[in-house]
């Protein structure tokens, strides 16, 4: 497949850069950051922009199977631009006929269980939280292929594999590799058996 991955410079981001490679996809990052991308294995093409400049995003998306998009704030504080990025990049998408979206969310905003973290965290993160819930509004409100996939907490460690995907709540939301977060949004664009739905993944 030819599959644009918006974000690919960040940590999930390069996960599904070096996965998508290793199994065959053509790949094109998207990135404000091209200094930050890896030379080996090297993505097969580069697009250098800003998630909100409507021209940069059209060019990266366009011949694209599908499109990945790992967008995130560089810290807790911000500045938060996910809510922006959905709109300019599913506007792209829709002009050049790319329908095929798989991008990532936060389980937090929905979750209930258990009880006090969430609510921690969405006191902690509601700025960030808030944006992603707009995100969230943005994307499900287009008649793109989309699948919103809610992450539960991240952690940088080898893929365990066994991740756990639900359209409902999360019984026992755990910690989630960013390896099987990069293979499991690989999976999810390789056909639309989660399309126009938002799921919600933890690892196993």
């Amino acid at each position: 497949m030819n599959i644009t991955v918006i974000g690919s410079t960040g940590r999930t981001g390069r996960q599904v850069l070096v996965e998508g490679l290793r199994r065959g996809h053509h790949i094109t990052a998207f990135t404000r950051r091209p200094q930050f991308l890896p030379t080996v294995p090297a993505p097969t093409k580069v697009v250098t922009g800003d998630g909100r400049d409507p021209e940069a995003v059209r060019t990266a998306v366009a011949g694209a199977d599908a499109v990945i998009a790992v967008v995130a704030a560089a810290g807790r504080k911000g500045p938060h631009h996910t809510a922006a990025v959905a709109r300019v990049l599913t506007a792209a998408m829709a002009e050049t006929g790319v329908r095929r979206l798989a991008i990532t969310s936060a389980y937090p905003i929905v979750g209930v269980r258990p009880r006090l973290p969430m609510a921690l965290l969405r006191w902690m993160l509601a700025d960030a939280y808030a944006d992603t819930a707009q995100m969230e509004e943005i994307v499900s409100a287009t008649d793109l292929d989309w699948t919103i996939v809610r992450l539960t907490r991240l952690i940088d460690q080898p893929a365990r594999g066994g991740v756990h995907i639900s359209r409902g709540l999360l019984d026992r939301p755990g910690t989630l590799t960013r390896a099987d977060v990069a293979a499991t949004l690989l999976d999810t664009v390789a056909d639309t058996t989660y399309a126009r739905t938002a799921i919600n993944i933890t690892g196993g």
